[in-house]
């Protein structure tokens, strides 16, 4: 954008009014640091669409005057997919505005909503229909349904219900240029084709806006039971997970593995946290069950839990008797984000691997990362029950800003190589964005690269929607 700043406000402020566009500093604030305040950018403004209409009006304009578009749900993203540059020239369209729920359909186990509606409206909308809708992450009261599917969200509960992706039955896409893709769809099946709407959920908003989607829900949950439980080491947790899944199968929707280092780090920066078991323990794991019926998670988990101990595959476990001990094992799993922020300068690893691998990477990264970089400790957590590992080195404070780089990009290369080499990926749930965008050229195939490339060009030939994020 150039020196049409002025004439292409007012032409933004024609189509959505004084309510939609936020123009001065003190406003645009919120709008233009990420939340983990790794990345600040600047915009001329922010446009806050109120309808599908209004988006795509604004699209034709920002492709009329080769205007670049940063789209933005709850800003609540970890690699700075939502954050423009500092050049001054990307506008951010919010969908903030766009936060009605539209439709609750019970005996289809369907909602419909708008992007802008937060995670946590939608739980209580399917609560009160007496249904249930599983997306759960610690931001879930910030974050938009939009955001979630543009970064195909994972949260706690994908080991049985699956990430973002396999929680949408349709979408509505508004494209570069303005034309609006209705893929608002409630089917279960459709086989009529392409399937565009995977396309467009993971996409980071690189190919399209999402302003409109329809979510699978399911039974309500009645019966729920939640356990903490003490190991050896991370070679207990993942039999563990073997076992439970052999005595609870499909009723697993949370298997939360933790260190010792991440439980006494979180003592210490989380108020109000406390250990649930009354000794100290190399590793923990927080289970959880639900199930339509009311008295069988408790059941079937308890006959885990002893069964676990017989074996030898956990040294202590506290079944939660209230709901208040639930949310207190849950609050010790959530705050790990809070205090390794406030412990040191994490570099955050999101990775995703086999399972059955999992134990021989953690062996081999301990060893790497003790012997090249022993001055800095390892916070090993995830939802290793979908083989997602948080893997995470911490920096301490204070460092100089070329040693931080320096000691960043060493770490990032050594246990990325390593999830790579045991077939992993770089991102499980958290994206690309800018984080993540160069070292995917290092680990995407050729034939990979290439085929983004093209369907980037298609969708977007004049690099508007999120220039320098994903590719």
């Amino acid at each position: 954008m150039t020196s049409t700043h002025p004439s292409l406000i007012e032409r933004l402020h024609a189509v959505v009014g004084d309510a939609g566009l936020v123009l001065d500093a003190e406003r645009q604030a919120a709008y233009l640091t990420d939340w983990p305040r790794k990345w600040t950018g600047r915009t001329p403004v922010v446009v806050r669409p109120n309808s599908t209409e209004e988006t795509a009006a604004v699209m034709r304009l920002c492709h009329q005057t080769r205007t670049p578009v940063v789209p933005q749900g709850g800003n609540t993203g970890m690699t700075g997919a939502g954050i423009p540059d500092m050049d001054g020239a990307q506008i951010i369209v919010s969908m903030n505005r766009m936060n009605r729920i539209l439709e609750v359909d019970a005996t289809s186990n369907t909602m419909t909503v708008e992007a802008g509606v937060i995670l946590a409206s939608v739980q209580q909308a399917a609560a009160d229909a007496n249904r249930f809708f599983p997306l759960s992450l610690g931001a879930e009261g910030s974050c938009t349904i939009g955001g979630n599917l543009a970064t195909n969200a994972g949260g706690i509960s994908v080991l049985r219900y699956g990430n973002a992706r396999d929680l949408a039955l349709g979408v509505e896409v508004v494209l570069a240029d303005g034309r609006v893709w209705d893929g608002l769809r409630a089917l279960r099946k459709d086989n009529s084709g392409y399937d565009l709407r995977n396309l467009f959920i993971g996409s980071e908003g690189t190919l399209g806006v999402i302003t409109r989607a329809v979510l699978k829900l399911f039974p309500a949950q009645h019966g729920r039971a939640t356990a903490w439980v003490g190991l050896r080491s991370h070679k207990e947790a993942v039999a563990l997970l073997s076992l439970t899944q052999s005595i609870c199968g499909d009723r697993i929707i949370a298997f939360e593995m933790m260190s010792e280092f991440g439980m006494s780090m979180i003592l210490r920066h989380v108020a109000d946290t406390q250990r649930p078991l009354s000794g100290v323990h190399p590793y923990y794991v927080l289970i959880e069950l639900a199930d339509a019926q009311q008295e069988l998670p408790g059941t079937l988990l308890e006959e885990a839990l002893a069964a676990a101990l017989e074996a030898g595959l956990a040294d202590d476990a506290v079944l939660a008797v209230n709901d208040r001990q639930r949310q207190q094992f849950w609050k010790i799993r959530e705050g790990v984000s809070q205090a390794q922020l406030r412990e040191g300068h994490p570099l955050k690893h999101d990775i995703a691997l086999p399972i059955a691998r999992l134990v021989s990477f953690i062996d081999e990264a301990n060893a790497l990362i003790a012997a090249s970089f022993p001055q800095l400790p390892v916070l090993n957590f995830g939802h290793i029950g979908d083989g997602n590992l948080h893997y995470n080195v911490l920096l301490p404070h204070g460092l100089a800003d070329d040693e931080r780089e320096r000691l960043t990009a060493e770490v990032n290369l050594c246990i990325h190589d390593l999830a790579i080499a045991y077939r992993g990926s770089i991102s499980a749930e958290h994206g690309v964005g800018r984080l993540r965008r160069d070292e995917l050229r290092r680990y995407k195939s050729a034939v990979e690269k290439d085929l983004m490339r093209s369907i980037k060009a298609t969708l977007d030939p004049d690099q508007l929607l999120n220039p320098g994020k994903v590719l």
